[in-house]
């Protein structure tokens, strides 16, 4: 990982000053700039907001005596809550926060690194106690942004990687490579995949490792199919079925999440495709609704919940002066269903 993730917790945030100083300009200019008031020349304009994104500072919407009153605010910033994944982060968050006498503002930002971008500015912007995001991957102003506030950040949800501050999750490539294994043990050669939208960094990073898992003992994925969109139990219908009429062969498939793998296995049942006598399915998260499947769905357990109160006993912790590791390793469990 590169060295602009590595930070070393600053005293204080970044200020109108650091940014003039960047600039070359007074700070009466900066300020001119941030709220749009008065005439400013467009290349100096343009000065400002570039040394603005390099110094990633952040408005203060709380200043003229207010500031205090944004301490009781943890700016929290989700990529989607479709299913019950994020709402299962989202209450352990608000339990641990609450017990502690902080509320979570919330934004969604549909896996789009952008919107996460500007998400996290405009909650910056109000001086929160703590800063919580998902995943490793972000934007670089972004990291320099969430660096520069010098509020508590935690990443949620992975580990691979330097976090910005605090992570709190478990590794996708390990999870990946379990699913190789099971589906191997099991007599699995014929292996395919179905996947959605690019923007799901982790259920890439599982891909890989169930790729770099089959590689070592010379298999590899034999097709694979990710839709465009988000995932649904719609579109995994679907991709099975377009999977399935290009690779008939298969004899297991892999699935980005359990919402994707319910849809292959109404496809399965729809198709009269004997489930795990002709294929084998295997998903991932452990949702409830996986497991009330005539045959219960195999699949990876995630603590999801547990990942969030953990995220919130650490921001609670660094405000009592305490110092909590930099990565919250919460691991998985592979549940063995009746579908491989």
């Amino acid at each position: 990982m590169s060295d602009h993730r590595r930070r070393a917790r600053p005293s204080s945030a970044v200020t109108l000053a650091d940014v003039a100083r960047a600039a070359g300009v007074s700070e009466i200019t900066v300020s001119r700039v941030v709220r749009a008031h008065g005439p400013i020349a467009p290349e100096t304009r343009a000065k400002v907001e570039a040394a603005i994104a390099r110094v990633g500072y952040v408005p203060n919407r709380l200043a003229g005596g207010l500031a205090s009153a944004g301490s009781d605010l943890v700016g929290v910033v989700l990529p989607s809550l479709s299913n019950s994944v994020f709402p299962d982060v989202l209450r352990g968050l608000t339990a641990a926060l609450g017990a502690g006498g902080l509320r979570a503002v919330m934004a969604v930002t549909d896996y789009d690194l952008d919107a996460e971008r500007d998400a996290v500015a405009a909650l910056l912007a109000w001086r929160p106690a703590a800063l919580v995001v998902a995943g490793l991957e972000h934007r670089p102003e972004t990291i320099e942004m969430a660096k520069a506030s010098g509020v508590t950040v935690i990443e949620l949800m992975d580990i691979e990687g330097q976090p910005i501050d605090l992570a709190v999750g478990m590794s996708h490539t390990a999870a990946g490579a379990a699913m190789a294994r099971r589906l191997v043990t099991r007599g699995r050669t014929r292996i395919g995949y179905v996947g959605h939208g690019a923007r799901d960094l982790r259920a890439a990073k599982r891909r890989a490792g169930l790729e770099a898992a089959l590689a070592k003992i010379d298999l590899r994925l034999e097709g694979a199919t990710v839709v465009p969109g988000p995932s649904s139990v719609a579109a995994g219908r679907d991709a099975l079925a377009a999977l399935l009429a290009e690779r008939p062969t298969l004899d297991a498939v892999v699935f980005s999440n359990d919402d994707m793998a319910l849809g292959g296995a109404f496809h399965c049942m729809a198709a009269g495709v004997p489930v795990p006598e002709r294929l084998a399915l295997i998903g991932f998260n452990g949702l409830d609704l996986a497991a009330a499947l005539p045959r219960p769905l195999t699949t990876v357990r995630t603590a999801r919940e547990r990942i969030g109160r953990i995220a919130g006993e650490h921001v609670l912790a660094r405000r009592r002066g305490e110092e909590p590791p930099p990565v919250t390793d919460t691991g998985f469990e592979l549940v063995a269903g009746g579908t491989d």
